[in-house]
């Protein structure tokens, strides 16, 4: 599943379009690399979103096209 996607999917970021514009300013990376809202998320990766001064890191544990309000949490873990 692309990034963009992924990130509206799981509810970290509410937009797809806000998502594709955080990857293109480069405030998103995964496992330690900046990249493209293109990126294909597999089940292990740590993604990395900054958010002004706050920077937000979870595990990537399942993938999924659709999930309700309720599942959309299970889907990542939030890492210190």
């Amino acid at each position: 599943m692309r990034l963009d996607k992924y990130l509206k999917v799981s509810r970290l970021i509410k937009r797809r379009t806000v998502a594709n514009e955080a990857c293109d300013n480069e405030r998103v990376s995964v496992n330690g690399r900046v990249v493209r809202a293109s990126y294909d998320v597999k089940v292990g990766d740590k993604i990395t979103i900054r958010f002004g001064q706050k920077e937000l890191t979870v595990e990537v544990l399942d993938v999924r096209e659709n999930a309700g309000k309720d599942d959309a949490c299970t889907m990542y873990r939030q890492v210190q």
